[in-house]
């Protein structure tokens, strides 16, 4: 997977992640924060092919999603519904 293509499943529903407009980009470090789940900080290029292992990791340890639902997600299955037992406050 590309670093677009990751950043495009981040931004997807119900994560919602967004590039943080309040700091400033600095090299391929950009800071997305969620309304939701709140704040992840990614260090990829663009163009820069993510491994498996890293995007398991952005999806399971910085966004807090299980391995099924993270794997749910990337497929377009993850129903808002699903998602709210991860959100803040809630865990």
């Amino acid at each position: 997977m590309k670093g677009r293509e990751l950043l495009r499943h981040l931004a997807r529903k119900p994560l919602l992640y967004v590039e943080d407009p309040d700091r400033s980009r600095k090299g391929s470090h950009r800071t997305l924060v969620s309304p939701i789940f709140g704040e992840v900080l990614l260090g990829f290029h663009d163009r820069a092919d993510v491994a498996p292992g890293m995007v398991r990791k952005v999806f399971t340890r910085d966004v807090g999603l299980s391995e099924e639902d993270a794997m749910k997600h990337l497929r377009g299955k993850l129903k808002e519904e699903d998602a709210s037992k991860y959100m803040r406050g809630s865990r």
